[in-house]
């Protein structure tokens, strides 16, 4: 008998076997903070909450995926992850569209949207980072990649609690990575302070160099106004969030009103939210994150119906997982540098010459590392282990 005569397993028929889910606790080596602090609406975050699930099949092929939640969230998280699992054994993993809304209405009477939705994206990642490594492609590849590197940019180094010299270096450090844009926090009290960093930035940078701003959510109409209006003069890529998230009216009018683009959306968790925006052109750059808005699969909804409309695409957070789905979209997007979770991975993202690299390894292209372990608070199992 030849390699060719033994009958292998066939993929239609696999299935779902063992799940195990985890609740991480992964720490900040300092304390973040942003517009949403200076109001006293949030305190600095020190930690970041992941959920990771990882699915096994009979036929043993496996899948990673992950989601997240900033300041609180991270254990209800858990809790509906552990609750829905059991709903996946024995179905067949390449049906992720159908386990998708079986997750969903397994947990309808929580809602389809928020803490819900974001626990579902955990197990919808690891089935598309399953689907991906079974066929021996990277997720980008899967999905059918328009390009093999992403333009980038980096928020990490430009948070409100870090001081204009020190702010300055970070932006140095971030251009000798390779990386090609910055994006610093504005929303200070003092509107003058915001004013300030973002002209001396400028400057160091140079007049070309993109160069973006985020106010959290923490201006009112009328002083977005008038910070948007000051605010052209620097040629910014974006300016992000500047009024609540919800407020999709408000954004439309400053995103007709000025030249300088407006960005959001990072905080919607729903496919029909980021609906809402999309058909009152409240945006220019929509900013989906696929753990939020409960994975690949409603994301790639979202993506669909933005480009559809004309509006262009940088996706928030994640990059790990973002820099695949960035690939696949026809009009290049900005994939958002943070360096935050780096640490739950063995692998690292490359990015040179102002773009980062898609991975070529199967699927996301990441394992978990020997530190996860120290800072997991909880696991749950469903099923048996193959």
């Amino acid at each position: 008998m030849t390699a060719q005569d033994i009958p292998r397993p066939n993929a239609n028929e696999d299935q779902i076997a063992w799940i195990r889910v985890s609740s991480v606790f992964l720490p900040l080596a300092t304390p973040i903070s942003d517009a949403k602090v200076l109001t006293g609406r949030q305190k600095p975050m020190t930690e970041i909450a992941i959920l990771f699930a990882e699915i096994h099949t009979r036929d043993g092929h496996s899948g990673l995926g992950f989601s997240y939640s900033k300041r609180a969230g991270g254990p209800g998280q858990f809790a509906h992850a552990k609750e829905i699992a059991p709903s996946l054994i024995g179905e067949n993993p390449n049906d992720i569209a159908r386990l998708w809304d079986k997750l969903a209405w397994a947990g309808a009477s929580v809602g389809r949207s928020g803490l819900s939705t974001q626990a579902i994206g955990a197990f919808d990642v690891a089935l598309w980072d399953l689907k991906a490594k079974r066929a021996g492609l990277s997720l980008a590849k899967l999905l059918g990649a328009q390009r093999d590197s992403v333009q980038c940019y980096n928020t990490s180094g430009g948070f409100l609690h870090t001081p204009l010299d020190q702010l300055l270096k970070n932006t140095d450090a971030s251009r000798e990575k390779g990386i090609g844009g910055i994006k610093l926090k504005v929303g200070q009290p003092d509107s003058s302070v915001d004013i300030h960093r973002v002209e001396t930035v400028r400057k160091h940078l140079g007049e070309h160099f993109p160069l973006m701003v985020d106010a959290n959510q923490q201006w009112s109409r009328p002083a977005a106004q008038r910070m948007c209006r000051i605010l052209e003069q620097f040629n910014l890529v974006w300016i992000e969030e500047p009024l609540d998230c919800y407020d999709a009216e408000g954004h439309a009018a400053l995103a007709q009103q000025f030249d300088t683009p407006i960005a959001t959306g990072e905080m919607l968790t729903s496919v029909s939210e980021h609906w809402d925006f999309i058909r009152q052109r409240g945006a220019d750059y929509l900013m989906p994150d696929a753990p939020r808005v409960g994975g690949v699969t409603p994301y790639l909804k979202v993506a669909a119906l933005a480009e559809h409309a004309g509006l262009m695409i940088a996706p928030h957070f994640a990059m790990e997982l973002h820099v695949h789905l960035a690939a696949t979209h026809a009009r290049e997007p900005w994939v958002e540098h943070f360096e935050w979770l780096e640490p739950l991975f063995n692998e690292r993202l490359e990015t040179r010459n102002g773009r980062m690299i898609v991975p070529t390894r199967p699927g996301l292209g990441v394992t978990l590392s020997e530190q996860v372990k120290q800072w997991t608070a909880a696991e749950a199992e469903a099923g048996q282990r193959p």
